[in-house]
């Protein structure tokens, strides 16, 4: 019934498994790639006619996590799964744009890549699982795809790297001094066709080595798809790209001369404008059939790519006039909105961004719910693009996939930098505004965001700043672009994004248009890339003379530690406790598990009254410290006096005065303030205390001879 074909390897200590022909069966290609117990289904489905009208390859990527994969049900009120995940989101971004580049030129045939998780052993990260499946499963699907790609996660530890890390050492790296990487390479058997990382300051030649390391440690999985191709695989679609050339040649001759023009001016709306004037010109110059033609946009998109791409290799001269290596004009201001806890607003060139810090407490941390459990997180980074930012008026809706991707990697590049939650127990929130784009709208927000969080008052370790670089790529000539803009960026061959500190890269991220590059052309980029983010730190540097004053708009947040056995005396029954101290203190007071204590109120009293309401609970009384209580009992042997929270000592009333006294009575009254020393304690436990070694108007010790009588 089933015409099953499974491979395997032993990869990177685990066994990596491809098997199809068992399951949806009615896909062009179905492939479950599975790697120790951690197994993802790829399907591919693609039309056999291609979608009229639509001038882009229509291929959209589906990455699901169900959560019976890790033996678990989904929370909320439903109880199943609901929209995308953010690590939904980033994965499917991840398994697209290394094979959105693959598929053959001119192919506009609808496709769909679903890739859903079905068993998740917590140890190994679905995300290279589901980028191998797809991989596997649209080169035996029939589709013309020019791979196989393969995918590895590389990890940085002790001076090595290591192949596929496992998610517990990846979980926090923030909190993990000994990982410093966590970086996700694709490519082909002869080039890198993508690259994710988060990293903790790594210089140019380590990233770099990380990135040469996964690239040679996928080789083996490469060849397994082949393997299972050369049995599984279907007869090859029928695809012939249409032939454009004849309108592409009209369409060269009507406006060559007037795009070339266009582009020479330096103003991105002022060259739209004139490359649309353009596009008017040679639409009325084209025959009604001509003006119909589907090929049509491609042929501007050719000859716009051709003008731009031409004048960058024979002169070294950008649209804007700059030279390869030269950054925009930066301006950098902070403290800009009185109200906010910290905001700055960086501009590079036409590309501007608002971005503003917020601190809170735990109660505001994200609860994040995934198959490996959940957690929390203190460092939020939300990324906005309104229609706005490019002089365009559009719909206004949630966060797409663009947004999340770059607000993550700005999030990626700026929490190598943070303090730790013991040193700063806040919780952090940035928010981006882009508010012009002309390229790199996500680097601006890395170095907004880091000027905001300095403003606000947060210790970062260091200034972030990044920029993106591009690649004209003609035959065996090449040209590497630093800060490119929006047309650069569309029209060229690389969107290379490189942020960090003047001491090393922090994240990194590469998407490639062509069928990969060379070490060296990356090796270029890096170092361009370096002096880049040099000259900007230096630039951002200029705002900034010294730490930001916290807000006095911010929570004051202080944390104590107290012992764990303590923990249920500070909540008491049924959160008795902590309740009255949060009301009769004012602050806001959270308590964790490990016993450490956060009191937060923009009031510096508050805080100190919970502290002490704290203190008198959990400390310990300390003996020969002076006390000052209150009288609660009077007896014929002695007085009960309140002097440590709750605690009650007996003065004897031979240590109530120097000379001798008949009946405490005499000289005290209950509800009377006293000053006492903690002597110790009887064999039984009981405290002593004593009053005539101190002197009851300074509250200070008095030498002498406290023996009783």
């Amino acid at each position: 019934m089933f015409n099953e074909h499974k491979k395997s390897i032993e990869w990177g200590g685990e066994t990596l498994t491809l098997e199809t022909g068992k399951i949806a069966r009615q896909a062009d290609a179905t492939v479950i790639a599975t790697l120790g117990e951690t197994s993802v289904m790829c399907a591919v489905v693609f039309e056999k006619k291609p979608k009229e009208g639509f001038d882009f390859f229509p291929l959209t990527v589906h990455y699901q996590e169900k959560y019976y994969a890790a033996g678990k049900i989904p929370g909320g009120f439903f109880k199943r799964e609901a929209r995308p995940t953010e690590k939904e989101t980033l994965t499917s971004r991840l398994i697209d744009r290394p094979i959105r580049p693959l598929f053959v030129p001119g192919f506009k045939n609808e496709t769909q890549v679903i890739c859903t998780v079905l068993s998740h052993d917590l140890e190994n990260d679905p995300d290279i699982v589901a980028m191998i499946a797809a991989s596997a499963a649209l080169t035996l699907s029939g589709a013309p795809f020019r791979g196989p790609i393969g995918a590895a996660r590389v990890g940085y530890s002790g001076g090595e790297y290591v192949l596929n890390p496992k998610v517990d050492d990846m979980q926090d790296l923030r909190n993990n001094p000994e990982q410093r990487l966590d970086l996700v390479v694709a490519g082909t058997k002869d080039a890198v066709m993508m690259v994710e990382s988060e990293a903790y300051e790594l210089s140019e030649d380590e990233m770099l080595g990380a990135v040469t390391f996964g690239h040679e440690q996928m080789q083996p999985v490469i060849d397994l798809i082949i393997s299972l191709a050369e049995v599984a695989a279907k007869e090859p679609f029928d695809f012939q790209p249409e032939d454009y050339s004849a309108l592409y040649d009209k369409v060269k001759s009507l406006g060559e001369d007037a795009m070339r023009k266009a582009f020479a001016i330096r103003d991105k709306q002022e060259r739209q404008a004139a490359i649309s004037a353009a596009r008017e010109t040679v639409v009325a110059g084209l025959s009604e059939e001509e003006q119909a033609d589907s090929q049509l946009g491609n042929c501007f998109k050719k000859l716009e790519s051709s003008v731009l791409r031409g004048d960058v290799i024979k002169t070294g001269t950008r649209i804007d006039g700059r030279d390869l290596k030269t950054v925009r004009p930066i301006e950098t201001e902070v403290g800009l909105l009185p109200r906010t806890h910290g905001s700055a607003l960086f501009t590079r060139g036409e590309t501007q961004g608002l971005v503003v810090t917020t601190l809170g407490t735990g109660d505001d941390e994200q609860m994040i719910d995934a198959l490996t459990g959940t957690y929390y997180s203190n460092f939020l980074l939300h990324y906005n693009f309104p229609p706005y930012s490019v002089g365009e008026a559009g719909r206004m809706m949630g966060p797409g996939r663009r947004e999340i991707g770059h607000g993550k990697l700005a999030w990626r590049a700026l929490q190598a930098v943070l303090p730790a939650a013991t040193d700063f127990p806040y919780t952090i929130r940035v928010v981006s505004e882009i508010t012009e784009s002309n390229g790199s709208s996500s680097m601006a927000s890395v170095c907004g965001g880091s000027l905001s969080m300095m403003d606000a008052g947060v210790p970062l370790k260091a200034s972030v700043a990044g920029v993106a670089m591009g690649l004209i790529l003609e035959g065996e000539e090449f040209a590497v672009l630093t800060d490119i803009l929006g047309d650069e960026d569309h029209l060229g061959d690389m969107d290379f994004k490189v942020a960090g500190t003047e001491a090393g890269i922090t994240s990194l991220q590469m998407d490639i248009k062509v069928a990969g590059i060379t070490p060296e052309i990356m090796k270029q980029a890096l170092a361009q890339a370096k002096d880049g983010r040099l000259h900007i730190l230096g630039e951002m540097s200029k705002a900034l003379t010294g730490a930001g004053e916290f807000s006095v708009h911010a929570p004051r947040i202080e944390t104590l530690t107290v012992p764990t056995d303590k923990i249920r005396e500070v909540i008491g029954s049924g959160g008795k406790v902590i309740r009255e101290i949060v009301e009769v203190s004012g602050a806001k007071v959270d308590i964790n598990d490990d016993g450490v204590i956060k009191i937060a109120s923009p009031n510096a009293e508050s805080i100190e009254k919970a502290r002490a309401m704290i203190g008198e609970i959990v400390d310990e009384p300390e003996v020969g410290k002076i006390y000052t209580g209150k009288v609660v009992k009077l007896m014929d042997f002695g007085a009960f006096v309140n002097f440590f929270g709750k605690r009650d000592g007996l003065v004897h009333v031979s240590q109530l005065a120097n000379e001798r006294v008949g009946h405490p009575k005499d000289v005290l009254s209950e509800g009377q303030e006293v000053k006492v020393k903690l002597m110790g304690f009887d064999d039984r436990g009981k405290v002593r205390l004593s009053m005539k070694v101190v002197d009851q108007e300074t509250g200070a010790e008095i030498a002498q001879d406290t023996s009783e009588d």
